[in-house]
């Protein structure tokens, strides 16, 4: 929610701000059309949380139809995650992707944000696709952001990054002239400028030492002066007496000559007053025990933080003014952080590789982590999941291949409820296992959690396995826990009754809870040889997709891949995708040969360099000189010898023994 308070309007412009308050504005009129995205960095306290909710003001002013979502590092991460916790990931992506306005606080949140890194990335693009705007503040510039994404810098950088300065004087005197003029305070001018003249680098600190005298003013008889104002702010360390030097003097900084300030001294200083020094006296007592409280929050904080707990709300503690002890805060903060390390102790036994989820890690996230016990209990140890060497924009996509690709996308748009089972079919080598795994990758991208991924041939010795150790009602627990089921090489259940028969339960029961499932086989399923009837007859009934030989784009497309250069020789690409195969595992394994060979032979990879490799033809590059049995071969009509001669080539591996008859 925008802060009403926070508009252009109340935003003081001056030298230290004026490229920033510009930007914004302008952003804010025209949002999408210029700088974006929009960077904004300044220390905490000079403004840029009131530019990012003024840009939203302004924008609904202009426009009450635009969609404006603000919301800091800290509220994003933490909704996303419960978001995907209950399968809702896409729908809280469209929230953000949809808006004609991100305003993004607390950006300096990212540093070691691997997933929000990646979210955000996918959302700039997607923003900037559909001409929408993305301000970003932050504490630090995008490139002291501690491990961000090199690409999110890039993007940063493409579009406008502007620092916010400390006000200089006359900015510090415009904003107080503001704030008494909207209070209607009876401070004087020169209580102002004396304020003002303070060597303070932050706007909130400013109004924080403007607020005391407000406050002191309130419970005076009569307007305070010059003399009186120094004494109230040197109790919060603005002005200092000292010895020789005034009522002001030289303490502004501190006792060192070097950092003294020079500030005007009053002729006839003002002695204390019997109730100012029980004010400085209270003020000093409750100061004290803020810091003390203080303290103890930060140290907490410290300590979990230490040993991977995520500290959120002692963060927000900190971030705002303590007034009341924090014990009851911490106590309830260690209770959770005790529960979590009790159900990871727990976790470590039943299903271990469940530890890295963020819930376990998280005190605020405890029904979330019960949860996971609970289906670990149920389930044990959860299946494998994708592979991360298997995804979609990793696959050669061309015509023939299209449809599958298509397929998956819809697949993962609406899982369960489209295409549902998925069948897809194919020669070994085509990219079966590939398609699978990446459908897993992007079932969980749309925030299916449980996806298990597994072969035929794992599948019958799970069961063997349980079946041996009397644990199968385990075994079928962990299979019917997933959300999605993806079965490679269901080929592999032929002939196996017993399998068969528990796949053929496990299918009735996702299908009719709505969940996805995907296999791969070698033919169609009503040629699968040694399969029961109903459960291919149930596979059929699904969408079943055949996947050829790659085409001639997707084998380009694949040579560029595994070529693995941006400024690869057009004509070596050509060449190579060229080449008969009938598979992309053969085109895997001819490319890798083609990059040993040439590096054995200490030269660049060339279509010439290709062509004598594979063909024999003329290297461009020196060969050794040829020896052989003396013997000249054979030219048109000769009759060829009977003897053996050697045929030598660069390559010892490649060397070929050949007889002439």
């Amino acid at each position: 929610m925008l802060n009403p308070h926070a508009r252009f309007a109340s935003f003081v412009v001056g030298s230290s701000n004026r490229l920033a308050a510009t930007a914004a504005k302008a952003v804010a009129e025209a949002p999408g059309a210029a700088y974006n995205p929009l960077f904004l960095y300044a220390r905490p306290g000079l403004g840029k949380t009131h530019l990012l909710t003024a840009i939203g003001h302004e924008a609904l002013t202009i426009d009450a139809s635009r969609i404006i979502e603000y919301v800091t590092v800290d509220d994003f991460v933490e909704a996303y995650h419960t978001a995907l916790a209950a399968g809702q990931a896409e729908a809280y992506r469209r929230r953000f992707t949809e808006a004609n306005l991100v305003l993004l606080d607390d950006a300096q949140l990212l540093a070691d944000q691997r997933e929000l890194q990646s979210e955000l990335l996918r959302l700039i693009d997607v923003l900037m696709a559909g001409d929408r705007q993305i301000v970003l503040a932050s504490d630090r510039p995008p490139e002291e952001i501690q491990s961000l994404d090199e690409r999110l810098i890039r993007r940063f950088a493409g579009g406008l990054v502007i620092d916010i300065g400390a006000p200089d004087y006359e900015t510090r005197l415009a904003i107080l002239s503001r704030r008494v003029a909207e209070r209607h305070v009876p401070l004087s001018s020169e209580v102002l400028a004396a304020v003002a003249e303070l060597p303070i680098a932050t706007v909130r600190e400013l109004l924080g030492a403007f607020n005391r005298l407000i406050a002191q003013q309130a419970v005076a008889s009569a307007p305070i002066g010059v003399a009186e104002a120094r004494k109230v702010l040197a109790t919060l360390g603005h002005g200092k007496e000292g010895v020789g030097h005034g009522a002001w003097g030289m303490g502004v900084l501190g006792d060192d000559p070097a950092l003294a300030i020079a500030m005007p001294r009053d002729p006839s200083p003002m002695p204390p007053d019997e109730f100012s020094t029980f004010l400085a006296d209270v003020s000093s007592a409750v100061s004290q025990q803020v810091d003390r409280w203080r303290q103890r929050v930060t140290e907490a904080t410290l300590r979990f933080a230490a040993e991977g707990f995520r500290t959120t709300r002692l963060d927000n503690v900190l971030a705002q003014e303590i007034t009341v002890d924090p014990a009851e805060v911490l106590a309830a903060f260690e209770t959770d952080v005790d529960t979590l390390r009790a159900l990871q102790q727990e976790l470590s036994t039943l299903a271990p590789a469940v530890l890295a989820d963020p819930a376990l890690h998280d005190p605020d996230r405890v029904r979330d982590a019960e949860a996971l016990v609970v289906s670990a209990r149920e389930a044990g140890e959860p299946l494998s999941g994708p592979s991360p060497r298997y995804t979609l924009a990793l696959f050669a996509e061309g015509p023939s291949t299209r449809p599958v690709l298509e397929a998956i996308r819809a697949v993962a748009a609406a899982p369960g409820q489209r295409y549902n089972p998925l069948v897809i079919v194919g020669r070994p080598g085509v990219g079966k296992t590939h398609l699978l795994h990446a459908l897993g990758h992007a079932l969980k991208a749309s925030g299916v959690t449980r996806v298990a991924v597994l072969d035929g041939k794992e599948f019958v010795d799970g069961l063997v396995a349980a079946l041996g150790d009397g644990t199968i009602a385990r075994w079928r627990q962990r299979l019917r826990h997933a959300q999605a089921l993806l079965l490679d090489d269901v080929g592999a259940l032929a002939g196996k009754e017993r399998s068969q028969e528990e796949l053929y339960l496990l299918y009735n029961l996702m299908l009719e809870s709505g969940r996805q499932m995907a296999f791969t086989a070698a033919t169609a399923p009503s040629q699968l040889s040694g399969f029961e009837p109903r459960l291919a007859t149930r596979l059929a009934g699904g969408l079943v997709l055949e996947l050829g030989p790659p085409d001639r784009e997707a084998r380009v497309h694949e040579t560029q891949r595994l070529l693995g250069s941006a400024d690869t020789d057009a004509d070596l690409v050509d060449y190579v995708a060229s080449r008969p195969v009938g598979s992309l595992r053969e085109l895997q394994q001819l490319v890798p040969r083609l990059l040993t060979a040439a590096d054995s032979r200490d030269v660049a990879l060339s279509v010439d360099v290709a062509r004598a490799i594979l063909e024999g033809a003329t290297s461009p590059t020196p060969r050794p000189a040829r020896r052989g049995s003396g013997l000249l071969a054979p030219g048109s009509g000769a009759i060829r010898s009977r003897e053996k001669m050697i045929e030598t080539w660069p390559d010892i591996a490649e060397r070929l023994l050949e007889e002439w008859t």
